[in-house]
């Protein structure tokens, strides 16, 4: 199995954690990603004591998992309201940014951006 890292980013009206909350409690009512989003740790700065959560962690192979989460993320993001929402998806070194503009491209970007994980 691969962990995807997803962020949320987006315009000056969006709030990035809150975003990524609603993102992961959307997540999570999918049955076959139940179990597998969890929030990740983030590293406190120096002097901090902790930090909140920048990111979620989705572990998907290459198969059905991978193929639940684009429809997901494609879902999410044809909500009226998600239209200034960005989703940051990182792998390793290989990134894709997947917005409401790119929607019908989800899996397509999220199976190349695995493909070289083997």
């Amino acid at each position: 199995m691969s962990g995807l890292r997803l962020l949320v980013t987006g315009d000056d009206s969006v709030d990035a954690i809150d975003e990524l909350a609603d993102l992961a409690d959307w997540l999570r009512h999918e049955p076959e990603l139940r179990g597998l989003v969890a929030f990740a740790d983030p590293e406190p700065g120096p002097g901090e004591l902790g930090a909140l959560a920048d990111a979620l962690v989705v572990a998907v192979g290459s198969g059905g998992a991978l193929t639940v989460l684009a429809a997901s993320l494609r879902a999410y993001l044809s909500q009226p309201r998600k239209s200034d929402v960005r989703i940051v998806v990182r792998a390793q070194e290989r990134t894709v940014t997947v917005d409401a503009k790119r929607v019908n491209d989800v899996e397509a970007l999220l199976r190349e951006t695995l493909r070289h994980l083997g």
